[in-house]
């Protein structure tokens, strides 16, 4: 990157990776049909001519075919990394190149380098952020309130972002409408569960080429990122234990047939540990101590705190990489511990992240909740609203039709049975 490319309207790694993106772009969006026929009935009716978005995402294949739809709508968008490691640079580069969409981004990005972007961001004085974390609804509400009245709304489809939401209204500072994409059925039901469930182990495997048959593996969580990961680490013969705090949660992984047990006791007896919290240092100095000799750790959640990696560092003698994305953190006691993906999202650091198939919806949800923003613009209360329910159900249906499954309708009998109170035994 030089000093002239900062000046322009975008700061990716290499144009010339351009035509690799589209390819990919392309396939994604083969996956894609809910956002296909979005992006096509967008095209003609321009819901967001005149608007000035913010998205702050991982810049994947699937992410390329959102904002694309964006800009099929009049958008006036421009897109930053949520995530240092999650950049896919022939994929920034595509959208610069062939688009002219304005993408600051480039894989293994440092952190001031991130927070830059932030402030870019901000710069466009955006009337839609799309948020993956909250960090930018953060920085403005923090560093530059008086850009809040350009702001209809936001959007955010992360557990750790509704979080940080939920806290802000607490508080006293979310003065403006947030819709909660993340808990839309069809999002969290498919891609936290199945999205995260294969491609976490999908980064694992490419990270260390480890046979997971066999293997103890601890994972730390057990919400839906949580169940899609010990179910598909079950899949491929792991034997699996989950940690948690809260009691429902943890019978619900007794009842599923996982053992579940405290991270102390756990520590001793996994080989692989996964964290999807969305918490911080939930495997700390005691539990490294206490792991075995060749422990691999990484973390699915968002941000990279839920590995207290300072700790880590504290406790070794040396590190050194021994893979991409893999290094081995070699303690004072002798034994090692091994990082993936520097403690930051392994299915974005060493893979792809989730499949576009289920990627169509959370995204199909992330379109249409930009349009009720804007539809609804001054009507809304401050505050987490959610998708409302006939979008959920609109994308779900789109989606069986593209999968060419059909289902059931009811009767005339059978709609008013379920709306009287005279009918019983």
């Amino acid at each position: 990157m030089t000093a002239t490319q900062v000046q322009l309207k975008y700061e990716v790694k290499d144009l010339s990776l351009a035509p690799l993106g589209k390819q990919r772009i392309e396939w994604a969006g083969r996956e894609m049909p809910v956002l296909r026929q979005i992006r096509d009935r967008f095209a003609q009716e321009k819901p967001f001519a005149g608007i000035r978005l913010v998205a702050c995402c991982h810049v994947t294949t699937e992410t390329a075919n959102l904002a694309l739809a964006l800009k099929a709508g009049g958008a006036d968008a421009v897109l930053i990394a949520s995530n240092p490691l999650s950049t896919q640079d022939d994929v920034a580069a595509y959208l610069v190149a062939e688009h002219g969409i304005s993408v600051y981004a480039y894989k293994g990005e440092d952190n001031a380098t991130y927070h830059r972007h932030v402030q870019i961001a901000l710069d466009h004085r955006p009337n839609i952020i799309i948020d993956d974390g909250s960090d930018v609804v953060a920085t403005l509400i923090q560093e530059r309130p008086h850009q809040i009245a350009d702001l209809i709304g936001t959007t955010e489809e992360t557990t750790t972002g509704i979080v940080r939401l939920r806290a802000m209204f607490k508080d006293g500072v979310l003065t403006f409408p947030a819709v909660n994409v993340n808990d839309a059925d069809t999002k969290h039901f498919f891609d936290n569960r199945y999205g995260t469930g294969q491609s976490t182990l999908d980064g694992i495997i490419r990270a260390t080429n480890i046979l997971l048959a066999g293997k103890n593996v601890v994972v730390a969580g057990y919400g839906w990122c949580g169940k899609g990961t010990a179910l598909r680490a079950r899949g491929m013969g792991a034997n699996v234990i989950v940690t948690e705090i809260d009691p429902v949660r943890a019978i619900e992984a007794v009842m599923d047939g996982f053992r579940v047990m405290p991270m102390d006791l756990a520590a001793a007896e996994g080989d692989l540990f996964i964290t999807v919290t969305g918490n911080k240092h939930v495997i700390r100095g005691e539990h490294f101590e206490a792991m075995k000799d060749g422990a691999i750790v990484c973390n699915s959640g968002h941000f990279d705190i839920e590995i207290d990696l300072k700790a880590l560092g504290t406790l070794a003698s040396d590190v050194a990489a021994v893979r991409p994305f893999t290094q081995e953190y070699r303690l004072k006691s002798g034994k090692s511990v091994v990082v993936l993906g520097e403690g930051r999202l392994i299915n974005l650091a060493a893979a792809e992240g989730h499949p576009s198939a289920v990627m169509d919806m959370s995204f199909a949800n992330q379109a249409l909740a930009c349009e009720y923003l804007v539809k609804n613009k001054g009507n809304l209360e401050p505050g987490l609203h959610s998708v409302p329910v006939e979008v959920d159900r609109a994308i779900a249906l789109l989606k069986l039709q593209a999968m060419g499954i059909a289902i059931d309708t009811l009767t005339p009998a059978q709609i008013e049975y379920i709306n009287s109170w005279t009918s019983g035994t």
